[in-house]
């Protein structure tokens, strides 16, 4: 890629002539080791969704981000505050060359993500990550706070996230007992999600009950017709990936059409919840917690200011 490491070039070039005038840099120690970052960086590129989030609860905004999962490019709840962001591809195909251009002095990237390109994008500016996605976004906001110099500001995001969490859990009193059951459907594929998810680190949070066969710390299970019994419980909450070709949302009515589904106590008992799948699962970050928090208290009708 020539175009690339000429970019790479005017870049390393650029950032040697302004390094003399940097206010001060300290270590930051990561999933990939230990970069020396700038104490106040200004221009920062974040390769995760929920790291794009953590930045904007922050007040930072990115110059460069990944796509969400769905939108064009953005998330529907992230859409206005990064309306002058650039999009940089997806989580686990980022442009390197746009990223270049972007001349950043830090990048915030994630191991699982983007471990196989962190060489070349420490060549670009320093870069540091987190190690892992799934249910991690609380630990992995408290470091991103840190790596960009704003401590006690992460510290009071999490404070209110967890005050409100409390206040859920309070109001909603013995229904916190619930079981609730926790189901994907995508094109081609349907899961069933459990603990070690961002639904289900914050339904625990909460302290609302889980099915047996979901109560697991794991990922999810990806599972055929034969399963659909295991969807039971007292609550179901569902979410559709879709990908614009109405696949998913196929999947989804014609697994509710089967009879395996009609005969679940929670279908029979009117207890089906669909939920919005970017802020449920894909978004990943502290702003869709909050609007995972916002429809909990809607769909339980409760009383908090």
């Amino acid at each position: 890629m020539p175009a690339f490491r000429h970019v790479l070039a005017a870049v390393s070039l650029a950032a040697a002539l302004v390094a003399p005038a940097l206010a001060g840099a300290r270590e930051v120690t990561h999933a990939m080791g230990t970069t020396e970052v700038p104490d106040a960086p200004a221009r920062i590129v974040v390769l995760t969704n929920e790291g794009t989030e953590a930045l904007l609860a922050l007040g930072v905004t990115p110059v460069g981000a990944v796509k969400g999962w769905s939108g064009d490019p953005w998330y529907d709840h992230t859409r206005e505050a990064l309306a002058d962001t650039t999009a940089l591809g997806e989580e686990s195909a980022v442009n390197l060359e746009m990223i270049a251009a972007l001349q950043p002095d830090l990048i915030i990237g994630n191991k699982a993500r983007q471990e196989g390109v962190y060489e070349q994008l420490s060549a670009i500016a320093p870069t540091v990550m987190s190690e892992r996605l799934r249910g991690d976004w609380q630990i992995n906001f408290e470091f991103y706070a840190d790596a960009v110099g704003k401590h006690e500001e992460g510290q009071a995001v999490l404070a209110d996230f967890a005050e409100r969490v409390e206040a859920i859990a309070a109001a909603l009193g013995d229904r916190v007992n619930e079981e609730i059951s926790l189901v994907r459907f995508m094109p081609g594929r349907t899961r069933i999600y459990l603990k070690d998810t961002f639904a289900g680190i914050i339904l625990d949070q909460i302290g609302f009950a889980r099915p047996e066969i979901q109560d697991r710390d794991e990922f999810a299970d990806e599972v055929g017709k034969e399963r659909i019994p295991d969807f039971d419980g007292d609550r179901m909450f569902y979410f559709v990936y879709e990908t614009g070709d109405g696949e998913g949302d196929s999947r989804a009515d014609e697994w509710m059409a089967d009879p395996l589904w009609a005969n679940l106590e929670v279908v029979q008992a009117g207890n089906v919840q669909p939920v919005n799948d970017a802020i449920w699962n894909t978004a990943g970050g502290v702003i869709a917690a909050n609007l995972m928090l916002d429809d909990i208290v809607e769909i339980y009708g409760l009383d908090i200011e």
